[in-house]
């Protein structure tokens, strides 16, 4: 019961990490706000919200302090990685906003608008979703995903600074390739594309949702109360490679 007392809001809870945590909080004794654009998402409170809209993104946080009186974690984890996102040379302008606004922006507005309340309370912790690609090149180009996830990089270190003397704690959580249906998908239109990442992981396989949901309870926990401005990997290796057995 690690995370027991704790109110935690998580983005992207409908699928994939975010739902794969969201279960997980809950087990630790966590009261869970799971917010995504679809409908539905798991927790205590269920909340539509597009990340993108900053009205939105406020009156999350506000409906779970009226909820439950405070906000402990912030779990800033939405994001996506549409297919018209590939090269610089083929990605329109439009393609690069969009991931930008849902991956960049919507992570700034929720620690924006999140902060204040972790505040209020005496401290807390933020863990916001970048990647691997946030420190590496990838293997399959994503140029506005891989741009975006390194903004999310910079800017939870640059938040970690920030507020360590106020009790906020602000870490970088950066999975490799997890398989999640967004995966699954890429594999059934593309297998040659898919298999290109897999070759690059040392332990041959890809994350399962739950393992990058552990990372992110020790982050949310009192555990990794001297833990923050981090990069913290998860992705079997692959950032220490050099080269990979085939």
């Amino acid at each position: 019961m690690r995370l027991q007392g704790k109110v935690c809001v998580i983005t992207g809870a409908a699928g994939g990490i975010g739902a794969a945590t969201a279960a997980l909080f809950q087990r630790e004794g966590a009261k869970v706000v799971g917010a995504d654009v679809a409908e539905n998402a798991p927790g205590d409170l269920s909340l539509q919200v597009d990340v993108t809209q900053e009205g939105q993104v406020a009156d999350m946080y506000g409906r779970a302090r009226e909820t439950f009186g405070r906000i402990d974690v912030l779990f800033n984890n939405a994001g996506i990685a549409p297919s018209d996102d590939a090269s610089a040379l083929e990605t329109t302008a439009d393609a690069w906003q969009h991931v930008q606004d849902v991956n960049l922006k919507g992570v700034f507005l929720c620690c924006k608008h999140g902060i204040p309340h972790l505040l209020e309370g005496g401290g807390g912790s933020v863990i916001n979703t970048a990647s691997f690609v946030a420190v590496m090149g990838a293997a399959t180009s994503q140029i506005s995903y891989t741009a975006s996830k390194g903004g999310v990089l910079a800017l939870s270190r640059e938040l970690g600074i920030e507020f360590a003397h106020r009790g906020v704690r602000v870490n970088a959580l950066c999975p490799g390739p997890v398989d999640t249906p967004l995966l699954r998908e890429l594999f059934a239109k593309d297998p040659e594309q898919a298999a290109r990442r897999l070759v690059h992981v040392p332990m041959g396989r890809f994350a399962r949702a739950e393992e990058i949901a552990h990372g992110a309870l020790f982050l949310a926990s009192d555990e990794a109360s001297y833990v923050t401005a981090s990069t913290f990997l998860i992705d079997g290796g692959i950032s220490g490679a050099y080269v990979t057995p085939v």
